[in-house]
């Protein structure tokens, strides 16, 4: 149960604030010996964090489920492209990643000098374009790599843009609910049957309670950085996460 306590908070957090959620998987197997006991508890991890964005942002997904705004829908389907079609090419590449932990430290730096970049980016009041998405889709493909947080750079893409910081926060998070799904059913499909065995389904729904918690409350402290002036905060931590791992690891 500890183990999926741990990972369950380190997927809530890690998700949403901009430290990268898969350069954290890779330090706790390293540094607290954890590592995910199944691909199930994986997946529902995954949903359990999805649930926190369906939660935080439930007003505005049933107002563009009411009013069927199609063009936020296609921004959405066109900020996902990217991704797709860099796992689709690099998937053995990216995949092999995960095995390098010192390159896991490097992405984590550049990651942290990324966000500490967006102190000194003009602040701004635009929404999102269709261009705009494009290249938050492209920051976002960026982040398959461990080490390179997605919401950190699809809102530093969004700062560039000088996109309202809540209109910014509200789509980065929208956005990658086709990729959490797609990427759920997709490593479903690759799981084999003898898997469902490797932890109760008790305790899988637990770590997934858990990190939907975790998660929502993630999701309050960023959105209050990204209205403050304090986004930029998280880029020392991930810099010197990073060079621990560089040294350690």
């Amino acid at each position: 149960m500890l183990e999926v306590t741990i990972l369950a908070i380190l997927q809530g957090v890690a998700e949403f604030l901009p430290i990268s959620s898969s350069g954290h998987l890779v330090i706790g197997q390293h540094f607290l010996g954890v590592e995910v006991p199944g691909m199930r508890l994986d997946l529902f991890l995954h949903v359990g964090t999805l649930l926190s964005i369906v939660v935080f942002y439930r007003a505005t997904i049933f107002r563009i489920i009411r009013n069927f705004e199609w063009l936020y829908i296609l921004k959405i389907a066109i900020s996902a492209l990217p991704a797709v079609v860099v796992y689709f090419f690099f998937s053995d590449f990216i995949g092999g990643m995960f095995e390098n932990s010192r390159m896991v430290g490097a992405l984590l730096m550049f990651t942290g000098a990324i966000l500490i970049g967006t102190r000194y980016l003009p602040r701004g009041s635009k929404d999102v374009s269709f261009l705009r998405a494009l290249l938050m889709g492209l920051f976002q493909a960026l982040a398959l790599l461990p080490g390179v947080s997605r919401s950190g750079m699809t809102l530093a893409s969004a700062r560039g843009g000088r996109i309202d910081a809540e209109k910014a926060a509200e789509f980065s998070f929208l956005m990658s609910a086709p990729l959490i799904i797609g990427g759920a059913l997709l490593e479903l499909m690759k799981t084999p049957a003898a898997a469902d065995a490797e932890i109760g389904w008790g305790l899988t729904l637990y770590g997934a309670a858990l990190a939907a918690v975790v998660g929502y409350f993630s999701l309050k402290v960023l959105v209050k950085a990204l209205k403050g002036k304090w986004f930029w905060v998280f880029g020392p931590y991930c810099i010197v996460a990073g060079l621990l791992t560089l040294l350690f690891v």
